[in-house]
Parts: structure tokens; C-alpha cells; sequence
């Protein structure tokens, strides 16, 4: 994909095509049938509920055990599927293999649309190819931004994950870090992947890996205290989610490393070390809007035909940074999950 052609105030605009879209489209429902139905509809369009006939939408994710990020975009996909008539069925599991078999029950089920992440694209390659051939709309979110064309996805949802790794670095040069350590805790998986890497690529400083396993929250903290107390000229710590932000919060301290943390994604908790000062700031991409997009899409799609970006370009839907000068304002909304 070629990155120039996304300035940041272009990416946010299929965002508002989208939310336009769907008002048109509601606006749309109460104004066209006539009579009784008519009145009865645009009561429903005025208070946010589609008056459209029931679809089922199968959201599969590779969410791991206890991974509070996918909590805030299943949120973003059931406000869609509440908002448009729509029963979602949630699944998920980090192993492709298993992902996989997900889509396939979907499919067997003839759902009217599937939503799916693309953090491990080759092992879903097949099952993607099934679901186009029963005729099943299949969007995708969060990861996967290289391959959802090529995969044939009609439309994506998410962040550049290495346009983000480089504001990331590019943050940490204004900060004045010399070297940082980034903590990858799902191997394979391409998102984190890209994020280190964008990092890597705008960083001035040297960039160390380390790979952990995500879903051990011992292992990743005694891992981190062990790089922090073996180096002590790591000065940042750069976590690719809210969780691991979290604990490499704890292993700083385990250290009596001088070392700051900086991450991608939010949640309550992590506004809340932000406002404290025990996490420098994080890079939002906005995950509720991830899952209301990608949900709304497959609506809209059904009972009118669109395609967001016109089916050729994704949604964007970050990043942006959060840090003690915003964090306030964010703050209100991760209390309520949906950030």
C-alpha cells in the first residue's frame, strides 16, 4: 500500500462518510415507506434503532485470553449490531489454526456477513476464499492492513501499524531517548510486528526485541526486569498494548530502572497511569470504532450497497497519541469501555 497517499487529515474523513452514511440511510428508512409504517420507522430512526430486517454478523477475532483491548472493540460491534437490528456473534482465539475453524462455523451457520481480523493472513486465506464463495460479505479489522485487498475483503478497518510505529518513534526522538526496548508478546503476529518496525524506522536510537508470551503475565514481567536490570541504558519501554504497558510498569520498578513507558492501545486502566505519570503516553487507534465500523459496514452494505473507502482504500481509524495533555478528556469515556 502506498502510505504517502494518506495525509492525516484525509484519514479521517471516510470515518465521517461512514457515520453520514448511516444517518442518511436511517434518515432513509423513515421517510420512504409511507403511512403507519412509515411514522412507526422514523420513531425508530429518531432513537437509533434500524427498523431493517434481522441480519446475524459473526465478529471473529484473535483475541487472547484476558486481552481487555478486544472487550472495547467487541463493545464498538454490539452498539452497531444493537443500532441495526442485527444479532453479532462473538468468537475468537490467537491460534490461526483455530481462528480458522471459527470462520468456518460462521459460514456453516450462512450468517449475513462476517467481520474477522487478519493478524496471521496466510492461515485465513482459505476459509475467506469459502466464505466469498457462499456469498458471505467478509470485512476486516484491526490487523491486516497489507493483505485485506489481496485476501478479497470488500472493505478494512483499522490502523497503519507501521505508519504508527514511526509517530511512536518519532515521539521518542522529541523526548530525547537513546535506546528503547520493544516488547512483542505474540509471535507472528504481522500488527506487532509492523509497529516495532515503523518504530525501528524513524527511531535515532537503538531498538531492542524482545518476545514474550502475552498471555503470562509472570513471564513477560520477570522477562522485561531481566532486559531492564541487564541494560540499564534502556530508557523506554515500548509495549504493543494497554496490558503489557501494565506490567512493564511493575517490572521498572522490580528493576530500579530509571526507564519510562510508552505504548500502543488504551483502557481504563491504563488512562489512569497516564494521569498518574507511570506511563509516558500511548497511541490510539480507537478499537470501539474498529468494531462499530466494521459491523455498521456490513448494514449498510446489505441495505444499500455501500462500501467504505469505496472498497479500494481502508478507514483509518488512528493513530493518535494520548498523554497527560488529553488524557482527561479520554479518560471519561475508557472509564465507560468504550476507549
Amino acid at each position: 500500500m502506498d502510505r504517502s497517499s494518506h495525509p492525516r487529515s484525509r484519514r479521517f474523513v471516510p470515518v465521517v462518510a461512514v457515520a453520514a452514511a448511516a444517518a442518511l440511510t436511517l434518515a432513509g428508512c423513515s421517510s420512504s415507506s409511507g403511512g403507519k409504517k412509515s411514522e412507526e420507522g422514523g420513531a425508530n430512526a429518531s432513537a437509533g434503532k434500524a427498523t431493517t430486517p434481522r441480519m446475524t454478523v459473526a465478529l471473529v477475532t484473535h483475541q487472547a485470553p484476558g486481552d481487555t483491548f478486544w472487550d472495547i472493540v467487541r463493545k464498538g460491534a454490539q452498539a452497531a449490531a444493537d443500532k441495526d437490528n442485527i444479532k453479532l456473534i462473538y468468537s475468537a482465539d490467537p491460534n490461526a489454526g483455530t481462528q480458522s475453524n471459527l470462520v468456518q462455523n460462521a459460514i456453516d451457520q450462512k450468517v449475513d456477513g462476517i467481520a474477522v481480523t487478519l493478524a496471521k493472513p496466510d492461515a485465513l486465506k482459505g476459509v475467506i476464499g469459502k466464505a466469498k464463495s457462499a456469498n458471505i460479505p467478509v470485512v476486516g479489522l484491526n490487523s491486516g492492513l497489507s493483505d485485506w485487498k489481496k485476501l478479497g475483503l470488500m472493505e478494512f478497518f483499522g490502523q497503519d501499524e507501521t505508519v504508527a510505529g514511526e509517530a511512536l518513534g518519532n515521539k521518542l526522538n522529541a523526548l530525547g531517548s537513546k535506546k528503547a526496548l520493544c516488547v512483542i508478546q505474540e509471535q507472528g503476529n504481522v500488527g506487532l510486528t509492523q509497529r516495532c518496525d515503523g518504530v525501528e524506522k524513524t527511531f535515532s536510537g537503538k531498538l531492542e526485541r524482545a518476545y514474550v508470551n502475552g498471555t503470562d503475565a509472570p513471564s513477560v514481567q520477570s522477562t522485561i526486569t531481566a532486559k531492564l536490570k541487564q541494560d540499564s541504558a534502556i530508557d523506554h519501554v515500548v509495549a504493543l498494548g494497554a496490558p503489557i504497558a501494565l506490567i512493564a510498569v511493575q517490572s521498572v520498578s522490580d528493576a530500579g530502572s530509571k526507564a519510562k513507558v510508552a505504548t500502543f492501545d488504551l483502557n481504563k486502566e491504563l488512562t489512569g497511569a497516564i494521569s498518574k505519570g507511570t506511563i509516558e503516553f500511548a497511541v490510539d487507534q480507537q478499537p470501539y470504532l474498529q468494531g462499530y465500523l466494521a459491523v455498521d459496514s456490513l448494514w449498510l452494505y446489505k441495505n444499500n450497497g455501500n462500501y467504505s473507502g469505496g472498497g479500494e482504500q481502508p478507514v483509518l481509524t488512528g493513530p493518535a497519541f494520548v498523554d497527560k495533555s488529553n488524557v482527561d478528556v479520554v479518560a471519561k469515556f475508557a472509564a465507560k469501555g468504550t476507549r
